[in-house]
């Protein structure tokens, strides 16, 4: 089973060793249980919804069978406009279903210094989405970590590998229930 994290500089680790970032310790729990699965990590610092869109074909061509979209962060430190972004995300998704890709989606929160009009609209952008194309929601990547100065780098936004770590421990479980839900459909392997 392959696992493409399509994400921004929480997937990739900023500013922490590359084996320390949440996908390898995810994929290192995984295999610790006896699942065969690698995970990919496809972050990129500073992506944005948009960028993760223009970058889909080149993840496509590793043939993951789930990508967990783990976008959004920086388009709401951008002030984006959450619409743009909503899109942004639904074509990467409708784009992942149209090739036969499962699709987990991790959802992110918008900084509280943006107003309540832009958080309530960012905020629920990601329920929006899972829900009408039927995708399973992690709400919020960062549980656990947001705001906790001892799980994060000095810049207060990305985690330090001990963060990371429990990044990876929270989604542990949603990861391995997902995987269990999928194995039981008996999906054909991917060409």
């Amino acid at each position: 089973m392959k696992i493409a994290v399509l994400g921004d500089s929480l997937a990739a680790g900023y500013g922490i060793k590359p084996d320390q970032a949440f996908p390898a310790r995810l994929e290192a729990a995984l295999k610790a249980q006896g699942r065969n699965v690698t995970v990919f990590n496809q972050g990129v610092s500073g992506d944005t919804s948009a960028g993760g869109l223009d970058r889909l074909d080149w993840l496509l061509a590793d043939k993951p069978d789930i990508v967990l979209l783990e976008l959004g962060a920086n388009d709401a430190l951008r002030g984006i406009d959450p619409k743009v972004t909503e899109k942004n995300l639904a074509a990467i998704v409708e784009k992942l279903k149209a090739a036969n890709v499962t699709v987990w989606l991790a959802g992110m929160m918008a900084p509280r210094n943006l107003g309540s009009d832009y958080v309530d609209q960012f905020d629920g952008l990601y329920k929006r989405i899972a829900d009408t194309y039927q995708v399973p929601l992690y709400s919020f990547i960062l549980d656990g970590v947001a705001q906790d100065p001892a799980l994060n780098q000095g810049d207060g936004i990305h985690p330090n590998p001990r963060g990371a770590q429990i990044v990876a421990d929270r989604l542990l479980p949603f990861v391995i229930k997902n995987l269990d839900d999928a194995a039981a459909v008996h999906r054909p392997s991917r060409p």
